[in-house]
């Protein structure tokens, strides 16, 4: 014994008034004086998969909301609200701004370009999307628009100057004529009027250097690349199907706006919808095709990344089967 005290012959309390003893020797961290501010946002927003040889990576742009039963037409009362809710998605619903951006071997392709500034704060982030891709805005070749709105050619500009710098714009002709003449602008409401100053001033850079190209008819654009007009969301909207090795992809642009609710119920359309008997008819022929051939299907305002197929889920009515996420694509 060397006159300490045997641990074993110890009390409780001589134990606390040992350690009590010892804790004017002992450094006792301080708690934090604040927790860590939170930083907000979200990665630049890409996902890769490949259809045959073909590279195909999904870029956001942004998040819009907006009042979707306010804005669906055909609607009964509270139906759209309704469906949301069964996904558990509130009013106003938050739609997506995809686009997709195709690595052909001998192209680089971008389909649609999001809304640049036009939506403001909720676009915009093509340019990083496209960066963290591991691409560059210059070195896309083709750019292929479904339609003129907005939200899919607002991207060929961004702060007031032009983004693609080689990149040849490729539209319909029946589109790029109709939202190019302000004549055209007493044959569309209150909401859609604004589009044309706004889609003339994007693309205008690109017609004075001579790489805006309309194109007429259904012949393939590029090898594997093929248009599909489907007129009626706008005067020329357009399809692109991407095939090789036997497998295929429709871009399909507006097809659909609101998944949870015209999946279930096709027949419901939106104030944004040019000719709404038309886009029904082709939103309607576009999922049962999709359907029938086993397509893949990128869509602008589908949850991100956008990819997925259609099933049948009764008489006129389907749903969505997701790309299921893989760091193996």
């Amino acid at each position: 014994m060397s006159g300490g005290i045997p641990h074993r012959l110890m009390g409780a309390a001589a134990i606390v008034a040992v350690v009590a003893g010892s804790a004017a020797t002992i450094a006792i961290p301080s708690p934090a004086t604040a927790a860590a501010p939170a930083v907000g946002g979200q990665a630049p927003g890409y996902y890769r998969m490949h259809v045959g040889k073909f590279e195909v990576t999904a870029l956001l742009d942004g998040t819009h909301p907006f009042q979707a039963e306010k804005f669906a037409i055909g609607a009964k009362p509270g139906q759209v609200n309704a469906l949301l809710a069964d996904q558990a998605l509130p009013s106003p619903f938050e739609g997506m701004i995809n686009a997709f951006l195709v690595n052909m071997g001998d192209k680089l392709v971008l389909i649609d370009t999001g809304a640049g500034n036009l939506y403001g704060k909720d676009g915009g982030g093509l340019v990083s999307a496209i960066k963290a891709a591991g691409y560059s805005p210059d070195q896309v070749d083709d750019i292929f628009i479904t339609h003129l709105h907005e939200d899919h050619a607002g991207g060929l500009m961004l702060d007031g100057k032009p983004v693609f710098a080689n990149a040849i714009v490729h539209v319909s002709k029946r589109d790029a004529d109709f939202w190019l003449d302000d004549r055209n602008q007493s044959k569309v409401g209150p909401l859609l009027k604004p589009f044309f100053p706004a889609i003339q001033k994007v693309v205008a850079p690109y017609v004075a250097a001579g790489r805006f190209r309309p194109f007429v008819g259904d012949s393939p654009l590029l090898p594997g690349i093929i248009p599909i007009p489907a007129p009626g969301h706008t005067p020329g909207h357009t399809y692109y199907l991407l095939q090789d090795g036997g497998q295929s992809i429709l871009f399909w642009g507006d097809t659909v706006h609101m998944l949870p609710v015209q999946l279930p119920d096709p027949k419901i359309a939106i104030e944004y919808d040019w000719n709404v008997p038309m886009a029904i008819a082709a939103r309607e022929k576009a999922l049962a095709l999709a359907t029938r051939n086993g397509w893949w299907v990128a869509g602008a305002h589908i949850s991100f990344p956008g990819i997925g197929h259609v099933r049948a889920a009764g008489v006129g009515s389907y749903r969505w089967v997701p790309a299921n996420y893989s760091l193996n694509r």
